[in-house]
């Protein structure tokens, strides 16, 4: 997928509901917006990415199905970040007591939140300098667990608060750890 950054500022400043309108009106793109103000437009992604992305949120809603601790979703979802940014997660996923606590009009723009958990799945264009600080961004503003993924490479880079990151070459698996006790992602799957 590739990624263009549009500057803004100090021409327009999109209001939060101008950037959900825009959003909505353009369903064929997908749209990102930093904390700075910059509109960070992506094209739809290609078949492999696609299918990986498949793989990694069905076996997120598997999990979650089974669990009930919280609520799961697709990289088609925008969570305002408390920085200011306007994100989408290739996946993400929230406590249920942090979901049931917003508001019915919170939960159907782009939730006022920042995840419990993210997912970041590298594609062939996207810059990995790029995606690490997108994940640190995540770190920053709350999010408790995440994982970026590299086929390319392959690789998985673990994020968690107050910790460097680790980075694991070839991984198998994956586990959730305590922010989702007891799910474990068949990365394998996801990265053939």
């Amino acid at each position: 997928m590739t990624a263009l950054t549009v500057n803004l500022r100090p021409t327009i400043d999109l209001t939060d509901h101008q950037f959900y309108q825009l959003c909505q009106h353009n369903p064929e793109l997908r749209f990102e917006r930093t904390a700075t103000g910059e509109l960070v437009i992506m094209s739809p992604t290609g078949g492999e990415t696609g299918k990986r992305n498949f793989s990694l949120s069905g076996q997120l809603w598997n999990w979650t199905e089974q669990t009930g601790l919280g609520v799961g979703f697709d990289s088609s979802t925008g969570f305002k970040l408390p920085n200011g940014a306007d994100r989408s997660p290739d996946a993400a996923w929230v406590l249920n007591d942090r979901w049931n606590a917003l508001t019915p009009s919170q939960k159907e723009g782009f939730a006022p939140i920042a995840p419990d958990f993210v997912v970041e799945l590298r594609s062939k264009t996207d810059s990995l300098a790029t995606l690490e600080a997108k994940m640190q961004e995540y770190l920053e503003n709350g999010v408790r667990l995440g994982w970026l993924l590299d086929p390319q490479t392959p690789q998985a880079k673990i994020y968690r608060p107050g910790q460097p990151v680790e980075t694991i070459s070839s991984p198998d698996r994956l586990t959730g750890e305590d922010v989702l006790p007891g799910f474990v992602l068949d990365v394998m799957r996801v990265f053939r």
